[in-house]
């Protein structure tokens, strides 16, 4: 049994980082932002494991984000702190969420661009259906239980902890390198891909590296990955922080 649990624990771990970072890197800097283009082998990946982890639509999920980066911390804002209190947003980020995604007049005014295509229409669409056959693979590794336990804990992590703090935790508390509203901190950014330095991604929305370099200790866990989808020829980067800094100086 103890065993049986410590493999549950470590394949609920290892769900939890590859959603983490699929979200980070495909959904957020690549499909909101722009920050970086992936070749459409990488971002199938990176769409099949979100699919089979999250069940979360691309463009749901892009239309809420660049909502609140429109309206951050005003009224418009998705799940600001400021509008709807700390508890609120940390603990039920999740139903702000699902209230922004599920109206079809935001998701047609913020993500009109993106598009449908064949692998939309038959599975990712279909969340629900990636979700459970995400869970019956589980089920099939470590047991109908243990996998059903790992399922569990992977959602109340992603869902309940670590994307709930993005939006709760890095607009309440925190330093900040930048004049915006959202705060960094490094903790968090370690459990997240990154996203735990909030503050320097409203500084520079379109860096598709969280990290600063000014600032000692920040580490964006997906820019490494991102450098060798880069090196492989998978990816192609837009400007660093550092690198939008020096055009604007030059």
């Amino acid at each position: 049994m103890l065993v049986s649990l410590v493999l549950t624990l470590v394949v609920a771990a290892v769900l939890i980082q590859i959603a983490v970072f699929s979200t980070t890197i495909y959904l957020h800097r690549c499909a909101t932002h722009r920050a970086l283009v992936l070749h459409p082998i990488a971002a199938f990946g990176f769409r099949l494991a979100l699919w089979l982890t999250t069940g979360l639509s691309t463009k749901e999920w892009v239309a809420v984000h660049r909502k609140h980066h429109a309206f951050t911390d005003q009224e418009g804002d998705p799940h600001s702190p400021y509008l709807e209190g700390f508890w609120p947003v940390q603990l039920g980020n999740v139903f702000y969420y699902m209230r922004e995604a599920k109206n079809p007049e935001i998701v047609q005014k913020y993500a009109r661009d993106i598009k449908d295509d064949v692998f939309d229409k038959l599975f990712f669409n279909h969340g629900l259906f990636g979700l459970g056959l995400g869970i019956v693979a589980l089920c099939s590794l470590l047991g109908i239980w243990w996998g059903i336990l790992a399922a569990a804990i992977h959602a109340v992590t992603y869902v309940f902890v670590l994307s709930s703090s993005i939006n709760g935790l890095c607009h309440h508390v925190g330093y900040k390198n930048f004049d915006n509203t959202a705060t960094n901190l490094r903790f968090l950014a370690l459990l997240t891909g990154g996203e735990g330095l909030h503050n320097n991604h409203h500084g520079f929305p379109r860096s598709p590296k969280f990290s600063f370099s000014r600032r000692k200790f920040e580490i964006d866990p997906a820019w490494p990955i991102i450098k060798l989808l880069t090196m492989l020829k998978l990816a192609r980067p837009y400007k660093t922080i550092e690198q939008a800094q020096a055009s604007a100086n030059a």
